[in-house]
């Protein structure tokens, strides 16, 4: 139930829950944002809903060896914040926007820090 989806994100202090039957497979994303505009939309009648009815159930996934720009690229073209990260066909965990901006920054300072030491002759 949506109910029981809200209570696990409160407890957890998270924004979003992967919907899984088997732990291992990603049936869909159930958000802070899909519940609030449930509750808009349907009032508090909604939380005694089955999550799949707001559960965003096409996911774009990932693999661990995907590029961070392909990922943010993915995210933004997608506009979505979090990517179930798949192999062999079990979800082994999930990424958000902000681990994906952090990986990008780290790339991007490690990028400068090569061509300051070209620039510099080392």
């Amino acid at each position: 139930l949506v109910a029981e989806a809200a209570k696990i994100l409160s407890d957890r202090k998270i924004g979003t829950v992967v919907i899984s039957q088997t732990g291992k497979d990603a049936k869909g994303i159930l958000s802070e944002r899909d519940i609030v505009r449930a509750i808009a939309n349907r009032g508090a009648s909604c939380l005694m809903d089955k999550v799949d009815t707001y559960m965003t159930s096409k996911l774009v996934t990932c693999s661990r060896d995907e590029s961070a720009d392909n990922v943010l690229k993915m995210m933004t073209e997608g506009r979505f914040r979090h990517m179930p990260v798949v192999e062999a066909g079990d979800m082994v965990g999930l990424i958000t926007i902000g681990d994906v901006v952090k990986a990008r920054l780290s790339e991007l300072a490690m990028e400068k820090d090569a061509l300051e030491g070209m620039i510099m002759g080392h």
